[in-house]
């Protein structure tokens, strides 16, 4: 099970073993502080009560020591990782005193000698992941799905109201996983399994330790009520702190740079609290729409890090698109998944650690669809039940007529937050939502990959493909509503999960400042009108950030990490597509309904519609069951990582395959 988790830990591992108790606990280390042997896990407390197996960093291990030395604990250190502080401060204070302390990403496992019990704890925003559940009569629980499916009790069987859910959002979110008898873990919680004499006594439900909807509904009602600049100075000493935390390493460090407000910001901020040039890192493609790499050589050059581009051509990611599936571990379809990995891969050239500016959107109002929702839901929502549904029929109907009347009457909605494509499939897409009777049936289908998902998946039951509701209605805005959703659904389990499987793909560690707990609380305080102001979000993000880059720098529509899916669909991907969605493939595995799937298929390459994203996901479900079903080493794709990569060079150079 180690072996299989070797690329998230390439310099060490280790097992502990009770065979009394009945239970193992195994490790892989990526060394990134206190790099000797005293570092190395599973760790066992100096009482000789707990043990350790962990993943992640405590970015404030420093005062958690200084506290351990004020409360007059003799502590006989052996080294001074994160690691050996944590299990010191449980040892001290107890897990449950200890948590509210922490400040970091973590996922760990703590086994009590004492109480026979294990602990599983996830971090509170789900930076770091953990799955468990059961193999026959023997628990499991690790960072990947790899290392369970290495268990001889293991068998995987998919779970098809997660397919649902999966082929509707992109993503499969917690605590639902891919596979029967095996969740993850939702973040901010722990859970508890006890066990008598090596066998489980009794396992405890998932239970919060910290919760984003009571934090947000709290911050309603106690909201902040300074002042603008009041607000820009906490917010900008808050975010200075946590840089200044996350830059702690015992290895090279550096960040990924778009050139977008978020990783510009954290970018800047880190220049100004080293003694030595930064190094960042993008990438673009050599498509010309989809390059924004200028961008970024700009901000760097401004700030003067040491920066390295690459741009990359279609075939030059044709090689490891088909084996994504099995760097992402379950079916996964964010495309920006492909520069995700590519930046990792280039970083890691030069070092073990790099920031991301990732969660700027979810917390202060920066995706594009917060406003379009609510502009759509206010142009829409005073038509009469009879009425919008004759509308959706003929917009269903006939979308080339009513788009040229539509044009003049949501053109510059959709123009203005960017929408791309022919203003056909934006009527198709306003069909499907304008029947919805309330703001949050129109945000999630305006989320939603694919609607219908029950005739994709006919074996999946009827509530299968819904997930948690939107929270805090009569206390929060929709705007709000809609943050708060995306914070504790598409930020743990799509955003945070491209970052970690791309990055420790290719050992190396990632950190996200705007994730502090303490930025994320701040935050949750805010009134709307410091976060979306004048119809832009971002608003208290972009005055911190022009106190250090020139304002023209950033004004441009907000792209995102887009890539050219639609075309690579039609050109260098289609030998690989055509073979995956062909219509006996599908009817042989009996998985997915072929005729909807067939039908967007010839639309697309027949330039009938832009269903890119729709295609995608199927596409990557159908790889990864390709992969799951063939696999003996589940990660194959690690030979892939170390292929020759393109010759870089520092200060902007942009170079290509040689």
């Amino acid at each position: 099970m180690c072996h299989q988790l070797k690329h998230r830990g390439p310099d060490s591992g280790n097992v502990w073993v009770d065979n009394e108790s009945g239970i193992a606990l195994g490790h892989r280390r990526l060394a990134v502080i206190d790099l000797s042997p005293a570092g190395s896990q599973p760790m066992v407390s100096p009482c000789n009560r707990f043990i350790l197996v962990y993943n992640g960093e405590i970015y404030n291990a420093i005062e958690l020591l200084k506290a351990l030395d004020e409360a007059e604990k003799v502590v006989h250190w052996r080294g001074h990782s994160d690691t050996e502080i944590l299990l010191a401060a449980i040892s001290c204070w107890g897990l449950n005193a200890t948590l509210p302390r922490l400040t970091g990403m973590f996922a760990f496992a703590l086994w009590d000698r004492q109480e026979a019990s294990l602990t599983l704890v996830r971090d509170r925003l789900g930076e770091k992941p953990l799955y468990y559940g059961w193999a026959g009569d023997t628990f499991l629980f690790g960072s990947e799905l790899k290392a369970l499916s290495a268990h001889p009790m293991w068998r995987g069987e998919i779970n098809p109201d997660a397919l649902r859910t999966y082929l509707r959002f992109g993503y499969i979110p917690s605590p639902l996983s891919i596979f029967r008898n095996i969740k993850k873990l939702p973040p901010g919680c722990l859970l508890s399994v006890k066990f008598e004499k090596g066998n489980v006594a009794d396992s405890c439900d998932p239970s919060p330790y910290w919760s984003a909807d009571e934090i947000a509904n709290l911050g309603a009602r106690q909201p902040f009520t300074g002042s603008d600049r009041e607000a820009i100075d906490t917010l900008e000493n808050l975010l200075g702190s946590s840089v200044r935390q996350q830059m702690v390493a015992d290895v090279p460090l550096g960040a990924f740079l778009s050139g977008g407000i978020d990783s510009s910001l954290i970018v800047a901020l880190m220049q100004e609290h080293s003694p030595r040039q930064v190094q960042t890192f993008t990438m673009g493609f050599s498509v010309p729409d989809y390059n924004e790499s200028e961008y970024a050589g700009r901000v760097a050059r401004h700030l003067g890090t040491d920066h390295t581009e690459l741009i990359v051509t279609p075939d030059d990611v044709l090689n490891f698109i088909p084996h994504l599936s099995l760097l992402f571990d379950e079916p996964f379809a964010d495309s920006s998944q492909i520069p995700t990995f590519l930046v990792s891969r280039l970083a890691r050239k030069h070092v073990t650690v790099s920031l991301s500016g990732d969660g700027g959107d979810e917390l202060f109002g920066g995706y594009n669809h917060y406003k379009l929702a609510t502009t759509l839901w206010k142009r829409l929502a005073w038509l009469p039940s009879g009425g919008k549904k004759l509308l959706a029929r003929g917009l269903r109907s006939c979308p080339s007529i009513f788009s040229g009347r539509a044009e003049n009457f949501l053109g510059p909605i959709f123009e203005r937050f960017g929408r791309r494509g022919p203003m056909a499939d934006k009527m198709r897409k306003l069909a499907e939502l304008i029947t919805e009777k309330d703001e949050e049936g129109l945000y999630l289908g305006l989320i939603s990959v694919w609607r219908d998902t029950q005739s994709l998946v006919p074996a999946a039951s009827l509530g299968g493909a819904l997930v948690s509701r939107m929270k805090g209605k009569g206390i929060l805005s929709f705007e709000e509503r809609m943050m708060v959703f995306d914070m504790t659904q598409y930020l743990p389990d799509d955003i945070l999960v491209k970052v970690d499987r791309a990055a420790m793909g290719v050992s190396l560690e990632t950190r996200i400042p705007l994730l502090d707990h303490r930025i994320v609380e701040f935050a949750l305080r805010l009134p709307l009108h410091f976060k979306i102001r004048e119809g832009s979000g971002k608003w208290i993000l972009k005055q911190i950030l022009y106190r250090r880059l020139p304002r023209e720098f950033f004004s441009r529509p907000k792209r995102g990490f887009a890539v050219p899916l639609d075309s690579w669909l039609r050109g260098p991907l289609r030998e690989w597509a055509d073979e995956l969605l062909s219509e006996e493939r599908l009817r042989n595995e009996g998985i997915l309904n072929p005729q909807p799937i067939r039908d967007r298929w010839r639309r697309h390459l027949a330039g009938e519609g832009q269903y890119q994203t729709s295609l995608w996901t199927v596409l990557m479900f159908q790889a990864w069951h390709e992969a799951w079903q063939k696999k003996s080493d589940p990660f194959p794709a690690k030979n892939l990582l170390k292929n020759p990569e393109p010759v870089v060079s520092s200060a902007g150079g942009r170079l290509s395959h040689g």
